[in-house]
């Protein structure tokens, strides 16, 4: 997976996020992998993604849901292992830790723009 940053119209960017691009990377997701930081500093961009499920997960995700041009469009908080969630006009969605999106405060409309950083880390939970 490649490694990069979201930076986010309303500042709070979200330091180290891993973008799954490929359908390997896509299907695999974040299972069998260190869970996500709690404190919303780490997460997962899926795309092309519209629905993602929790099934083997052992941990509730937030999840952001972005338009094709990375405005958010909603997003599901707290969603718990063995569950699914959707947005049908999303075009990629962004997984957290459960709870993270207390901290970051998404709002309807602002731009969340995923952008390529130095490798580093190989994948989600490893901490540099």
């Amino acid at each position: 997976m490649k490694r990069g940053c979201i930076e986010r119209s309303a500042g709070n960017p979200i330091p180290q996020v891993w973008a799954a691009d490929t359908w390997w990377s896509r299907a695999r997701g974040l299972l069998a992998r260190p869970a996500l930081a709690e404190d919303g500093s780490e997460a997962l961009l899926i795309r092309p993604c519209a629905s993602v499920h929790t099934i083997g997960m052992g941990y509730p995700l937030d999840l952001v849901f972005l338009g094709h041009d990375d405005v958010v469009l909603e997003w599901r908080e707290n969603v718990r292992p063995y569950r699914t969630a959707m947005c049908r006009r999303a075009a990629a969605t962004i997984e957290f830790h459960g709870g993270a999106l207390d901290r970051l405060q998404p709002q309807r409309g602002e731009h969340w723009h995923w952008r390529a950083t130095a490798p580093a880390p190989s994948s989600p939970g490893v901490r540099s």
